[in-house]
């Protein structure tokens, strides 16, 4: 019932551009439930941190200590490559059959899937498919439901709300995702520690967003502007093929989108998240299972907090400038925290620039949501923001892979991977000035 109907919060008849617009209360149930969804799916994100580590330990056992770097890196990748492919079979499904409905299906398939990862290794698969190898396909997976969430969220979002409103509401969307990280790792910290012996509960709590995807299903209305396009009329448009964003004349546009998602999204999984592991191989050492945790919380909250100020930096210092700054500021704080400081050395000095780290890389995701729809006309924009911010993780997913199964042979340790792979935010500061200037721009039909 992802329609125009009261039960779906209404439609007035009419907008500034002349398609129709949602009530007030249509674009509350937008926002809302949009909200929820993707900081639902920052539960998934900070259990790919916190949990997988633990649960590859548990799984992989004590025959399978050595292994455990490479594993962990696996795991990540699976969640990279699983949201790629969500992000662009879902953001093709939003442009299909509506952003309402698609938002709905990827909460329902991410809380499902999250479910089915507590009975891993499933006794009647393992024969065939050993315990690590059932959690990584588990993974895979349910991250394909975390992948379609975003590109369908604030396509909905931008059009359903005026442009003047965009700047906030893109960072109230970029920030969703991190306060679900910074919620859970709050309360792995201070409530129920993750465990290699007790990392199945954060699945079940990953798994509770069935009921907000029901409630998208039967409630929440659909786009105006998507409705508009799919009117019968001389003015209709068929549905998008799965190709067209990557043919003339909005290839060159996907490329720019995908490299500037590309930045933030390694400089998070592909180099500051091994801080994670690194932490719980410390916490063994000295007996701080907590530690993880507490690393966990300070990247999360004020990353939490500059996500919501990204869109805003981005009005107020121009899309462009706005991203140098970011990624030069990421840079210089990654490289002192890998090059110079240790968790447990000095761990009240790791914390701070761990969290000054998730600060200015925050920013990137309250900067996404507000520039990425505005390169992509409305037939297309799932589609198109979907793959952009998420065909960023196959080229993270490279690179973690790469970085998990060479750690040892190459990089020598966490630290060596991190000052290697931080690099990714001094190519950010090189891929902007390739960027248009949307600055002026409002979203085209």
């Amino acid at each position: 019932m992802n329609d125009e109907s009261p039960q779906g919060g209404g439609k007035k008849p009419e907008s500034g551009d002349g398609s129709a617009s949602l009530s007030p209360v249509g674009c509350v149930l937008v926002l809302v439930t949009a909200f929820l969804g993707w900081m639902c799916a920052g539960w998934q994100l900070s259990i790919t941190s916190i949990a997988m580590p633990a649960a590859a330990t548990d799984i992989l056992g004590e025959t399978g200590k050595a292994e455990i770097g490479a594993w962990v890196g696996r795991l990540v990748c699976a969640f990279l490559l699983g949201a790629a492919s969500g992000g662009y079979l879902f953001g093709w499904l939003g442009d299909r059959i509506g952003r309402a409905k698609a938002m709905a299906l990827s909460i329902l398939w991410y809380s499902v899937f999250s479910a089915a990862t507590v009975f891993v290794p499933i006794p009647i698969f393992s024969t065939l498919v050993p315990g690590p190898w059932q959690l990584a396909i588990l993974r895979f997976i349910t991250c394909m439901g975390i992948g379609g969430m975003w590109p369908n969220a604030i396509a909905l979002v931008s059009e359903a709300w005026p442009n003047i409103s965009r700047p906030l509401l893109a960072g109230a969307i970029g920030t969703a995702a991190n306060f679900g990280i910074m919620t859970l790792s709050w309360i792995a910290a201070n409530h129920r520690l993750v465990t290699v012996d007790d990392w199945r509960w954060v699945m079940w709590l990953g798994a509770t967003p069935v009921l907000l995807g029901l409630f998208v299903l039967v409630a929440v209305p659909e786009s105006p502007r998507w409705l508009a396009l799919k009117t019968d009329g001389p003015g209709a448009q068929s549905a998008p093929g799965l190709v067209e964003i990557f043919r003339p004349p909005l290839i060159w546009i996907t490329i720019l989108g995908i490299s500037l998602g590309t930045v933030p999204l390694f400089g998070g999984w592909g180099s500051s998240n091994w801080v994670m592991p690194w932490a719980q191989q410390v916490g063994q050492e000295i007996g701080d299972p907590g530690l993880k945790a507490r690393l966990a919380l300070a990247r999360s909250v004020p990353g939490t907090i500059s996500s919501l100020l990204g869109g805003a930096l981005a009005m107020l210092l121009g899309r462009r400038r706005c991203y140098f700054l970011l990624s030069l500021a990421a840079f210089g704080c990654a490289q002192y925290l890998f090059w110079f400081l240790h968790p447990h050395d000095d761990e009240f000095a790791f914390l701070c620039w761990f969290g000054a780290l998730g600060f200015f890389s925050g920013f990137f995701f309250g900067w996404l949501p507000l520039f990425l729809p505005e390169l992509f006309p409305t037939r297309v924009r799932a589609t198109g923001a979907g793959v952009s911010f998420n065909w960023g993780r196959i080229l993270t997913a490279v690179g973690v892979l790469m970085a998990g199964e060479t750690m040892l042979q190459f990089f020598g340790g966490y630290a060596e991977i991190g000052r290697v792979t931080s690099l990714i935010y001094a190519v950010g500061m090189v891929v902007i000035l390739f960027a248009p200037d949307t600055s002026q721009k409002q979203l085209d039909d």
